[in-house]
Formats: C-alpha cells, structure tokens, sequence
C-alpha cells in the first residue's frame, strides 16, 4: 500500500469506500515542517454522519452475529498488515504531525499493542455461571455488542487512540465511526484501508472528517449508543454533557498537567533523561508528557543547570531527520499559543531559565519550530503552573519535603499521570498509595499502561466511568444480560406470587 501523495484529498470512508461526501467546505493538513500545505481535507456535515450510521447499523446485525472466534481472526489479519505497514503509517504521522519518524513508530507500536489484545476477544466477552441458583434453576451472564458506538479522537496520536477505541469495539461485535482530528487526518484513512484488505465487511468501520459540526452530529445523533473521546479537558466536559443527555454511554478522556517528583535521593542521571525525555519528546504535545517537575529539598539546585544544559542542546528538527530529537508543533496556531503562556509566565514572575522562542530551522524556516522552554521557581499560583500548556515547556517547582510534594499534585485539577524519582522503597510506597492521580510511575516518567490494564485519569482528566481499552474497555462497549432459566417438570403447575428465593 502506497503512502498518500501530497495535494491529495482527505475524503470520508463509508460502506467501505472513500466518500467525498455531502458537503462543501475545506480545510488545509499542514506539513508543521516546511509550514506548507500538503493535502486538502473535506470537512463533513451532519448528512455524511447519517450516511455512516446507516452503514454501520445496516452491517450491524450480521456483525455481531459473526462468531466472536471469526471476528478475531479478521482483527488477527488487521495486525498483520499493521505491522507489515507500520513504517508507512508512522510516515504520514510525522508528515502532518511532526514529530520525529521514531515517535511516530512508538506510536504505531503501542498502537499494535491493543489490536493484539482484542484478538483475544472470545477470552474477554466469556460471561460468569452459576449452577442450581435455585432449585432446579440455573443463573448465567453474557456480554453483548451495544450496535453503532463512535470515537472521536485528538491530533497528537493519530494512530494510538483510535486504537484504543475501534479494535475492542469492532472485536466485540459493534460498528463503529470514527471522527479523527482535522490537522492530522490521513492516518485514520489508512487504517480503514488495513482493515478492508483484512476482510472486514463494508459499514463495520467508517471515518467521518469533520470538525464540531460532525461532532455534534455524532453526539445526538439517536442511533449512536456511546461515544469515546480523547481531548483536552472543557471539550471532553462537553461530550460527557451532551453525549449524556442524549441517552449515550460516554467515556471523555480530557487533560493533563502531569508532575514528576524527584527526591533528594534519586538517580539525578536518570531524573534528568526522563525530564528531558517526558518534558520535550513529541513536543510536549502528549496527554502523558511531563510538565512540571516537583524538586524536593536541595534537588533543585543540582539538577535545574543540568536540565537547562540539556534543553539547550536539544536538536530540534524535520522528524523525518535521524539527528531529530524534537520536531515541530502542529499548526502555526498552536505555536503560537504556547510562545503566549512563555511571555506569560516571564510575566507571573517564573524565571525563565531557557527560551525556545522564535526559533528558526535551516531549511525550514517557515516551520512550526520552538525550542525547548525551561521555567523555575514556578509556584501553584501562576497560570503556566495550573493550564495545561501542551508545549515543549516545563515548569520547575521547589519544594521542601515529600509531603508537600504530594499535597501539591493531589490539589491539582488534573489526575493524568505523575511520576516519583527515588531510590527509597517506602517513599515509593507511599507515593503510590496517597497520590491522587489516575497512572503512576515510580522510576518511570510516562507510565502509560499496556494493553490489557487500561488506561485513565482522575479527577478532571476524565469525565464517566470508565478507563479506555483493556477490560475497562470491554466492559463499555458491551452490556451485560443477565440469563435465568429452568425447566420444571411437567407436573409442576400454578401461579408463584412471591418473589423467587433460593429455595
């Protein structure tokens, strides 16, 4: 499968082929790299979300007919390619992302990771069993398909995310439409290609670009049973709200401010590679990226002249460039609003350690380009400390002892991920145990969890019940019937009026 040519079409894909669709309006996909427009995507309107979810519940009943072991075996297949073409893929990542080709093969990788697992799926949809629950009769669950569920997915990982959607909910017997991000579109494309060449029948999966006009066309529309979602945090309070109140099950991944706190006893070597890793890979541009970094004690003045070192050497480059360390930001637009929040917190009074602002390329010079932005003595007060930036920017915060460093992340409004460097089990431990936050790390700075443990944040970083993909993910695209059953003898006759009891 050859990758899409420049100054293509993005197009729709319904019943199994591309769509130009109903409406009329464009929008430019950038290349953040060169800052020049690579390809046209057709923005669609509320008629070309009804033309998906007719497909999807007209290929629904014989889908989820479809034997669990069959399913899998089409999900089986999808893998296949999916590795074979992962290169290719991660390709039009870094084309319309930016960042670097090695991020973007990560991301296909965790990507992998859980469309291995729903390959799984007659394991997972295998319901609970109980003979002689009363007398003569016997009591059983199954797990069932919920009909057309929809997800609706975030520019930076135009791979990953969806893939914590679409596998487990197609494996589990649903039809599914996906709304992926206007600025990185192509990728959704390619995997609806995959998954065709898999076998898949036409209406089981179908992709709908668009922009809040299809989002709210998916979010009421009435045959949609769920909605997943990945985004920033009032977007996400958005879909809950509204996905709510059109009767749909709704899990709203939102946004992040994610602290690494690194005691006076840790590895600095490694605190330090983390901080640079977690801080400035893929941009900062990640729902997992770090932030802030907590210093305790007298940590912080042995590691904020390393850190500023290593941040002014980053190579920041086209992330098709094996040198590459950072690439570029999205669009011209976010760029520019992270270089606000940087003279914005020279304004609150944070001292700006290292300044990636107005950097320029060789070669690129009308790139989406800034390098990396180190901050200290930032306090709780100040708005780069409390809104999340999605920058390469990271902000340093001292503090005194252990508690206060968990009294400070546990106040903040976002519980996405935190991360502790130390070398002390029972620190640890205790971290662990009293942090207020969704993913920890004790020695790992993105703790991103595999596949089959699910992935999720507290407080404001999540709005419903549940933690995407891994059994958390079975159980929201499914739902469970309970079975009762016996067969009495034929003597047995007359009405029983009074509730059933075990007997």
């Amino acid at each position: 499968m050859q990758a899409f040519s420049d100054n293509a079409d993005v197009t729709h894909f319904i019943h199994g082929e591309p769509v130009r669709g109903s409406g009329t309006r464009t929008q430019p996909v950038f290349n953040p790299a060169t800052g020049q427009r690579a390809r046209q995507l057709l923005l669609g309107e509320a008629a070309d979300v009804d033309a998906a979810v007719a497909s999807a519940k007209a290929a629904f009943p014989q889908w989820s007919d479809t034997p669990p072991i069959r399913r899998a075996r089409v999900m089986l297949r999808f893998l296949e390619l999916m590795n074979r073409h992962r290169d290719e893929l991660a390709a039009i990542i870094t084309a319309e992302h930016g960042k670097v080709f090695s991020d973007a093969q990560g991301e296909v990788s965790r990507g992998i990771d859980i469309i291995e697992f729903a390959c799984g799926i007659p394991q997972l949809l295998k319901g609970d069993y109980t003979e002689q629950v009363s007398t003569g009769m016997d009591n059983w669950t199954v797990r069932q398909a919920l009909g057309v569920v929809a997800g609706i997915t975030p520019f930076n990982f135009p791979c990953m995310v969806p893939c914590w959607m679409f596998p487990i909910a197609i494996a589990a017997g649903n039809t599914f439409i996906l709304k992926p991000s206007e600025r990185d579109p192509s990728a959704s494309l390619f995997m609806a290609r995959l998954l065709k060449e898999a076998g898949l029948p036409d209406g089981v999966f179908n992709v709908v670009q668009g922009d809040k006009t299809v989002v709210d066309a998916i979010l009421t529309h009435p045959v949609i049973k769920a909605v997943s979602f990945v985004g920033s945090t009032p977007i996400a309070n958005y879909i809950y709200e509204t996905g709510a109140k059109h009767g749909k099950r709704v899990q709203a991944l939102g946004g992040a401010k994610n602290h690494m706190v690194v005691m006076p006893d840790a590895d600095l070597d490694q605190a330090i590679d983390a901080l640079i890793g977690a801080g400035y890979g893929s941009a900062g541009e990640r729902c997992m990226a770090i932030s802030v970094a907590v210093l305790v004690g007298d940590v912080a003045d042995k590691i904020v002249p390393r850190l500023a070192e290593r941040a002014r050497s980053l190579v920041v480059g086209n992330g098709m460039e094996d040198t590459a360390e950072m690439g570029p930001i999205v669009t011209r637009q976010a760029l520019e609003r992270i270089e606000g929040y940087i003279a914005m917190g020279v304004d609150e009074g944070a001292s700006l350690v290292v300044d990636g602002r107005g950097l320029k390329v060789a070669g690129h010079e009308d790139g989406f380009f800034t390098g990396g932005t180190l901050f200290d003595h930032v306090t709780p007060e100040m708005r780069i400390y409390k809104e999340e930036i999605f920058g390469p920017v990271l902000a340093c915060v001292r503090v005194k002892d252990f508690t206060e460093a968990v009294d400070l992340v546990n106040a903040h409004e976002f519980g996405n991920g935190v991360a502790c460097y130390t070398r002390d089990g029972h620190v640890a431990r205790e971290f662990g145990r009293r942090i207020e936050v969704g993913m920890v790390g004790i020695n790992v700075p993105i703790p991103v969890p595999m596949a089959w443990h699910g992935f999720g944040g507290w407080k404001r970083s999540l709005f419903g019940d549940t933690h995407a993909y891994g059994e958390e993910g079975v159980r929201f695209y499914t739902k469970q019937k309970s079975i009762m059953q016996r067969w009495p003898e034929s003597t047995e006759k007359g009405a029983e009026f009074a509730m059933p009891t075990s007997k």
